[in-house]
């Protein structure tokens, strides 16, 4: 029964957080700041992250397939493969899920113990969607040029320990990454990432949108909503891949 009635507690918070804004100019500024805030802060830990990952990719299937019937340029096209499809979406989405989800549930659980929503909500303000369509926008917008950076990153930093590692050359490994590309693979993990990029943004400010206690219950929230936000993000990536890729 409490399964329903948070379910339903998270469509009314949405109902208002897409209604209608008293002061469009307002909620653009505010969108600019989410943009820095959740956006550009992110790049550097999944550029890290990425890179390691194209890495890690290209030597372990190097190492597996040393057999040599196998084409080497098969290396780069498995790094390839992997980062679009499932490392520079999935992976990157469950990274941003601890890191922009905590924050943001963190930040608007403790403007509700101090009271500062219910402050807007006096003075007239549609607070849910004041606080949260801005942080949505900036992550809906923002998160598929995080996934095009990390596909790149990651692409390149394969490159970068293959040839070092001496596992695979230049040429092979670029005719790799270039051999049978299918172009939709590029949309299917900005698909991916805009459901995922919602998941975030929506459930970890619902997290916080209704804490109820003190600052010990702002640190629940936030784990709740990287948990939360992590166990839907997988759940989800198994039903997109089938209806996109099927």
């Amino acid at each position: 029964m409490k399964f329903f009635t948070q379910f339903g507690r998270y469509f009314l918070l949405l109902k208002k957080v897409f209604s209608k804004p008293e002061k469009p100019v307002i909620y653009y500024k505010q969108t600019l700041k989410e943009f820095v805030y959740l956006g550009l802060n992110s790049v550097g830990i999944i550029a890290i992250i990425s890179f390691f990952m194209g890495a890690v990719i290209t030597l372990q299937t190097a190492y597996n397939t040393e057999n040599p019937i196998y084409p080497k340029y098969l290396i780069g096209l498995g790094c390839r493969d992997s980062m679009i499809l499932e490392f520079s979406s999935t992976i990157a989405a469950l990274i941003l899920a601890g890191k922009v989800g905590s924050s943001i549930a963190s930040e608007i659980g403790t403007m509700r113990v101090t009271e500062q929503i219910d402050a807007l909500e006096i003075m007239g303000v549609n607070s849910a969607s004041y606080l949260i369509l801005p942080k949505m926008i900036a992550t809906l917008l923002f998160n598929p040029i995080l996934t095009l950076i990390a596909i790149i990153i990651g692409i390149f930093g394969g490159w970068i320990a293959g040839t070092l590692a001496g596992v695979i050359t230049s040429e092979n490994f670029i005719y790799g990454i270039q051999y049978a590309f299918i172009p939709y693979y590029i949309v299917y993990s900005l698909i991916k990432t805009v459901v995922f990029a919602f998941i975030i943004t929506s459930v970890s400010a619902f997290q916080g949108y209704f804490v109820n206690g003190g600052s010990l219950e702002v640190g629940r929230a936030s784990t709740k909503a990287v948990v939360y936000s992590s166990v839907l993000i997988l759940l989800f990536n198994v039903i997109l891949t089938q209806l996109l890729l099927s």
